[in-house]
């Protein structure tokens, strides 16, 4: 057999195992973009303090409200808004004031989760109130047009007495409708075997 075929055939395999590693990493991808299991999973428990080890259940619950997330987070930057100066400021600053803690070192992982989790709550709050809040605070029209639509969700009462709640419930449709089309834009790959890992509490 020619060797060059052969250094090519195991080079194919390896970067096929090396790829299939990186992906054992992640519980997800969003278009090709990894979402980390150790780092998921970090957020999981620091919103559920004090809860012993999360059923499969839970832990799928989750990533399906992390996904929106980071939908949203993957829209925001498709958008450029991640390339705002005000925005590169706002971080630069809040990285700031976590070194001067001095309570984290910088060279740990729970430092880079922290600031992931802030540049992208960032982003997340911006393009949402690009998207969503900013849009409907603005249209009276359209509110009107939906409570109209959702009357009898309101027991006959006039719009401007429950015109908060009008704003509360349109917006949750708006984000409903948003989300979906972000799941039929964006490319979604969960990996099962990972969530099951975590479970089990298995490396985590």
């Amino acid at each position: 057999m020619n060797a060059s075929f052969v250094k090519k055939a195991y080079l194919v395999v390896f970067f096929i195992a090396l790829g299939n590693l990186a992906f054992a990493q992640n519980v997800a991808t969003i278009n090709g973009i990894p979402i980390s299991s150790k780092e998921f999973y970090w957020v999981y428990k620091k919103n559920h303090t004090g809860e012993d080890a999360a059923s499969l259940k839970e832990l799928a619950s989750y990533l399906d409200l992390y996904i929106n997330f980071k939908l949203k987070v993957a829209e925001a930057k498709a958008l450029g808004l991640d390339k705002d100066d005000a925005y590169q400021q706002e971080i630069a600053g809040y990285e700031s004031a976590l070194k001067a803690q001095q309570k984290i070192a910088s060279d740990t992982p729970e430092y880079s989760y922290i600031m992931n989790e802030y540049r992208e709550g960032v982003l997340m709050f911006n393009v949402c109130e690009q998207k969503i809040w900013g849009k409907v605070q603005e249209d009276d029209e359209k509110l009107k047009t939906y409570f109209a639509s959702h009357s009898k969700n309101y027991e006959g009462k006039q719009f401007d007495e429950i015109r908060g709640q009008v704003v509360g419930d349109y917006q949750q449709q708006l984000e409903a409708d948003w989300i979906a089309s972000l799941r039929t834009k964006y490319k979604i790959k969960i990996n099962q075997s990972e969530l099951k890992k975590m479970a089990k509490g298995s490396a985590y």
